[in-house]
């Protein structure tokens, strides 16, 4: 995948893995998300090296800080799942989440995907704004859950 990057006055939207802050998105999703709680460290960055990452920062005083993050599981052909949307709760309500999905919907290597996925408890409104809904056909659709939630380690 080619490194894209698009930014909004002090915020700006990566593709490169080499500028994700792993203890932000590790510490969001283990301790903050409900989707991935007690997740553990080396899963979190087996599942980067495995997607699309989209990273999400702001420049204060000259720095760049990690502030939000998605990544897409996707042959880049046919198949997208869009999964571990996120937006730290201080930068909420700036309209970062909204383009955060246009960037990964706009993104080059993400075109001509023939479907998308994605699972969501709370945020409906914001994806039905970029073409998601519930399943067309859901009894084609299975699972496979072995646990809810990653064991608590004491680490």
């Amino acid at each position: 995948m080619k490194i894209y990057e698009t930014t909004q006055n002090e915020f700006v939207i990566s593709t490169d893995k080499g500028k994700l802050d792993v203890e932000v998105i590790h510490n969001y999703l283990c301790n903050e998300s409900y989707w991935a709680k007690n997740i553990p460290l080396e899963i979190v960055k087996k599942s980067i090296d495995g997607s699309c990452c989209f990273g999400l920062y702001v420049n204060e005083n000259s720095i760049s800080k990690q502030v939000g993050f998605a990544r897409v599981v996707s042959d880049c052909a046919t198949f997208g799942y869009l999964v571990d949307v996120f937006v730290l709760q201080t930068y909420r309500g700036k309209g970062l989440s909204k383009w955060l999905m246009e960037t990964i919907m706009n993104c080059p290597d993400l075109q001509g995907l023939r479907r998308w996925l994605l699972a969501t408890k709370d945020a409906h409104n914001l994806y039905t704004k970029f073409g998601f809904s519930a399943l067309d056909k859901p009894e084609r659709i299975m699972g496979f859950k072995p646990f809810d939630e990653y064991p608590e380690t004491n680490s």
